[in-house]
């Protein structure tokens, strides 16, 4: 799967799961705000990331994460992309 692909499924698959449009998803949007997340609800991210991509992330994969490129970068590189 290319770094794009991955961008594509991710978005896809958090804009379904948290009821937001596709469109206000960007690499420069903050993660947590712009999907309206708390700390209990990075379950629900990890838990789509393993179903998803079949890779697990642990709580401290967020330390730094802000944006969605930072996410997008955590997820490549698990990936090995």
């Amino acid at each position: 799967m290319t770094k794009e692909e991955v961008i594509e499924k991710i978005n896809a698959v958090l804009a379904e799961e948290f009821e937001v449009e596709e469109s206000v998803i960007s690499p420069e949007a903050p993660l947590m705000k712009t999907l309206d997340l708390d700390s209990l609800d990075l379950v629900d991210v990890v838990v789509l990331v393993e179903e998803n991509f079949g890779i697990r992330l642990k709580n401290s994969d967020f330390v730094g994460i802000s944006t969605f490129q930072d996410f997008y970068d955590l997820l490549n590189s698990k990936l090995g992309n």
